[in-house]
């Protein structure tokens, strides 16, 4: 088959669109054959060696595609099934995996970085992984779901206790995290600020639900917030941006107001005054990925149509490394999909 790999860390460059062994799925295994692998900012960070993922390396940990075969100790699925699949390998036999808790099993890992991932014809996964998805949702749109959308459920529902009536900061509305928390927030009937770099992403984001957005390339995002909430700040910050807004992020809480990080795009490290983190009584916490009870959980939502995913641009495959430049210039808004 073909596929995407990397044999050594750098730029766009290091991508190989090459012939690999077909995958020979074990009798616990499907066989997907993948119509659509949707990109993160993970499948960059694995390419320039950020995370030390073992080389070569498959990237791509949003699959959707139609199974082609499964195996003899697998039952409920038949080929050519229309399905996505969880992005992420986990023992699921230990106490965490057994208590629902797989995203804190010693083995957890996302598809395309300690495991081979999606940018391939072929795929063999766990039958737990394989998840049927509606006709009204094409491959571009599944396979734009599981991560992003996984990881904003756990970050508002499963972390930060989002309750009905909250105000939200969501950092980067045009990132795929950030379309899936503004959608999931106005579900719970929160009032949701989001931020956004130019007027195009401003109005995708009132268009999603957003009630305020915030230039945060014009306008200070503190100053914005504590307009909009009359002083007060908010209830939840939901912050993957990392050093280029923490600050601003702490700023707009509210007191007793909590902060949920699941990433740091622009650099790891981040300063807070200790004297405001009791003073005010700050909650911060830290957020990865989710479980596969919150997976089928977000999903129930998709499937319906309550919210959706939002596709930017497709390219093929063999483009692996113009699309890697395209996510690079952070032009986009929503996902970024290749097609085998």
């Amino acid at each position: 088959m073909k596929a995407v790999r990397i044999h050594e860390y750098g730029g766009p460059e290091v991508l190989r669109y090459e012939d690999v062994p077909d995958p020979k799925p074990r009798q616990d295994q499907v066989l997907v054959r993948v119509r659509a692998c949707a990109m993160n900012h993970l499948d960059l960070w694995v390419r320039k060696g950020t995370t030390k993922s073992p080389l070569p390396r498959i990237l791509g940990s949003d699959v959707a595609g139609e199974i082609v075969a499964v195996g003899e100790h697998v039952t409920g699925f038949r080929a050519g099934l229309r399905v996505l699949l969880a992005p992420m390998s986990f023992c699921n036999h230990c106490e965490y995996c057994t208590a629902g808790r797989q995203n804190q099993c010693r083995e957890f890992t996302v598809l395309g970085n300690g495991v081979d991932g999606g940018n391939c014809e072929l795929i063999a996964v766990p039958a737990v992984n394989v998840i049927p998805i509606p006709d009204s949702l094409d491959f571009n749109e599944a396979a734009s779901v599981p991560l992003v959308f996984l990881t904003a459920f756990h970050m508002l529902t499963g972390r930060a206790s989002l309750q009905p009536g909250n105000t939200v900061l969501v950092l980067g509305a045009n990132s795929g995290v950030g379309i899936a928390a503004v959608q999931i927030a106005k579900l719970f009937n929160a009032t949701v600020i989001a931020t956004a770099g130019n007027e195009r992403k401003i109005e995708r984001a009132l268009a999603l639900g957003a009630d305020h957005v915030i230039n945060h390339y014009v306008h200070k995002i503190s100053d914005e917030v504590k307009k909009i909430t009359n002083r007060e700040g908010v209830d939840i910050v939901l912050e993957h941006v990392g050093a280029a807004t923490w600050d601003e992020s702490i700023k707009s809480l509210k007191a007793g107001g909590t902060l949920v990080t699941c990433g740091a795009t622009t650099g790891p490290e981040a300063k807070i005054d200790l004297r405001f983190l009791y003073s005010k009584q700050f909650n911060l916490l830290g957020s990865y990925m989710g479980t596969m009870g919150e997976l089928h959980g977000v999903l129930k939502h998709v499937f319906s149509g309550a919210i959706r995913p939002v596709v930017d641009r497709t390219f093929p495959l063999e483009e692996v490394r113009r699309a890697h430049e395209y996510m690079e210039k952070s032009e986009m808004f929503g996902k970024i999909v290749l097609k085998p």
